[in-house]
Parts: structure tokens; C-alpha cells; sequence
């Protein structure tokens, strides 16, 4: 038997594909044993119970960023992070770790190497997070979610993702996706959506504009997150929804997304064959407009400017393309080539090799 020790958390980001790895892991072998490393705080406190998995606690060390009393007090507390986890290690009989980032992994990426075993890196970010640069340098074998990810010996995996994403045949779904929502299959949708949270700028832009959006022949499924208060004009052919459980559905029923460029985001789109409108969020390092670069580099997607992403932005830029049926074609297309739905499988592959290699198995 052999037994995992899956290391991240923090955000959904990370906690998503390890849990995707993690169900794939147990499916094919009901014998191995898969544990969880995160943190008391990370939404995987929360996430990874639910799913049945037991999680192994580690403290919570951020790496300090100015020369500070946490800064002075990060050695000895990180130490006292990897003997935590090398106790898990010893404990469980854990044969490899597979990180994802996160708090979690940094410790576990040191603890491994010192008890001897094999460590896996997966990055789901163009722009890779401290841990897993640190981490790349020793590991058994690094995999990536999009080209071109500055991480050493990073191999494109993509990203291992939900199941209801990775079964969805969209044209099969099509029919129940519109009775869901209460549009017309019929008829093209445009998908607007910013996350769980929303985003206030694609909303705004949407208030708008969508009166144009119907004038060109489209219907618009507009998911505006939970905090939001934008008014729903209750009109036919425009589905205002503040929260959508039912994702898959919704990817059913588009034929174009606008929407954020986070890692899982662009993921699932390009896995689906949707083309795409990118508006990443501003606010960070970065890493939304890298994630997306991939997908526009095929032809499937474009990038529109945050500061400008407006109700005239939408006229000028998004309904020429909704009266142009050819190029969306062409998107979808290149859509179909540049994505993947097997992200868990390659990842999986991975560790196997690094077993392997290790001459664990």
C-alpha cells in the first residue's frame, strides 16, 4: 500500500487541484492511503474533511517580506514547521509528498527531502508562489499548469480539475443547461462571471451594456457574486444569478465567456473549448494576465484592460464580436487544442515516475 501526503492550502486555488489529485488517487487504488497536510486557518480546514480525507495539521509560517520581529522569529518557527511535518511523515509511513503550494508545502518540501522520500511540485499559476520555486530546486519532478511557467524542471500538466468539468459534454447538456437558467437553447449565450465573490468592474460594465448584448441577437447568463446588489431588470433573455452551484451547467450553455483570468478559471475554459474575453484583475502580481497568455498565444482568447473594461468597452470590443459568428468559431477552436482535461492523470504520472525513480515501488 501506498501513502500519500498531498501538502497546500490557503486558498481554493490550491486546494481544488489537490483535492481533484487526491479523488483521483483514491479511485484508482481503494487501497492507498491519502492524507492532507494544510493549516488550521487555510479553507482546506473546511474543504478536506467534507471531502473524507483526514488532514494533518502544520503551522502556518508565512515567509517574511521586510526585515520585522517576524522576521526574527521565522527560522525558529518554519524548524518547528518541517519537525511537524517529519513527524506526520514518520507517523503515517508516507512514502512521497506532493505539494501544491501554499503554507502547507514549503515545510513539507524540506521535510521530505530530510526524512529521504520522493517530493512532487504542481504549480497552477503562470507565475509561480515562493514555495514552489524553493521547492522545484529539490523535487523528483515538477509539473505546471501553463507553458511557459519559470519553474526549474517544470513539465506542462495542466490543471487537474472538478470532475463535473472534466465529464461535461456540453452539447449533450445543452437543453437541461437553458431549462436550468431559463434561457433558449436555441439561441447564443454570452456567460459573464468574476468568481464566487463576483467582480464589481464586469459588473458595472454589464449594467451598462446589457441592453446591447440582447440588441445583438445573444442572451446574457450574468453570474455577479454573492456580495453583490446590481439589480436584475428581469428581462427575457438575461439571466442575473448572484450564485451559481451548478458551474458546469453554466459552461453548457456558453458559447462566449467574459470573465476574471484566474488559474482554474482559464483552466476550465480552455479544457471545455469555450473562447474567451479575459479581463484580469489588476490588483496583485500579475499572475492573471500570465495565465491567460497561453490561451491567447492560440488564438482561443483575448485580453481586455481592467481600467478601461467599461459599458462602452463592451459595445466597442465584445458586441462586434458577438455579430461575428466566424471568429468565435475560430476561438473555439484553437480553445479545443490549447486546453486539457486530463490534468489529474499527468500529474498522477508524475508522482508514479518519482516512486519509481526513488525505488519505492
Amino acid at each position: 500500500m501506498t501513502t500519500y501526503l498531498l501538502a497546500g492550502g490557503g486558498t481554493a486555488g490550491h486546494v481544488n487541484p489537490l483535492l481533484a489529485v487526491a479523488d483521483g488517487l483514491r479511485e484508482r487504488d481503494g487501497s492507498a492511503e491519502v492524507l492532507v497536510l494544510g493549516t488550521a486557518e487555510g479553507l482546506e480546514a473546511r474543504l478536506v474533511p467534507e471531502r473524507g480525507y483526514e488532514l494533518l495539521i502544520v503551522d502556518k509560517v508565512p515567509f517574511p517580506r521586510r526585515p520585522n520581529r517576524q522576521a526574527l522569529a521565522f527560522p525558529g518557527r518554519f524548524r518547528r514547521a518541517i519537525a511537524q511535518v517529519r513527524a506526520h511523515i514518520r507517523d503515517h509511513g508516507v512514502d512521497v509528498v506532493v505539494g501544491f503550494g501554499g503554507y502547507a508545502s514549503a515545510p513539507a518540501y524540506v521535510a521530505a527531502r530530510r526524512e529521504g522520500i520522493p517530493f512532487v511540485v504542481h504549480e497552477a499559476n503562470a507565475k509561480p508562489g515562493l514555495a514552489n520555486v524553493l521547492g522545484a530546486r529539490g523535487a523528483a519532478a515538477t509539473g505546471v499548469a501553463f507553458d511557459g511557467t519559470p519553474l526549474r524542471g517544470g513539465e506542462v500538466v495542466g490543471m487537474p480539475l472538478r470532475r463535473e468539468v472534466i465529464a461535461l459534454d456540453r452539447a449533450a447538456r445543452r437543453d437541461e443547461a437553458a431549462e436550468y437558467f431559463g434561457l433558449d437553447a436555441g439561441r447564443p449565450v454570452l456567460l459573464v462571471f468574476g468568481g464566487s465573490l463576483g467582480a464589481q468592474r464586469l459588473n458595472e460594465a454589464l449594467a451598462g451594456s446589457w441592453a446591447d448584448v440582447l440588441a445583438a441577437g445573444w442572451q446574457l447568463l450574468h453570474v455577479t457574486g454573492e456580495r453583490s446588489d446590481l439589480a436584475d431588470p428581469e428581462v427575457p433573455g438575461y439571466a442575473l444569478r448572484r450564485y451559481v452551484d451548478r458551474m458546469d451547467l453554466a459552461f453548457a450553455l456558453a458559447d462566449l465567456i467574459v470573465s476574471r483570468s484566474g488559474a482554474a478559471t482559464v483552466s476550465e475554459i480552455s479544457a471545455l473549448g469555450i473562447p474567451a474575453l479575459y479581463v484580469p484583475y489588476s490588483v496583485g502580481n500579475g499572475e492573471q494576465r500570465l495565465n491567460a497568455a497561453s490561451a491567447v498565444a492560440a488564438g482561443a482568447a483575448e485580453l481586455l484592460d481592467d481600467a478601461t473594461f467599461d459599458g462602452d468597452a463592451v459595445r466597442r470590443i465584445v458586441i462586434p464580436l458577438l455579430a461575428d459568428p466566424a471568429r468565435i468559431a475560430r476561438m473555439a477552436a484553437a480553445a479545443e487544442k490549447v486546453g486539457t482535461r486530463s490534468g489529474t492523470e499527468n500529474v498522477i504520472a508524475l508522482v508514479d515516475r518519482a516512486l519509481v525513480d526513488s525505488g519505492s515501488r
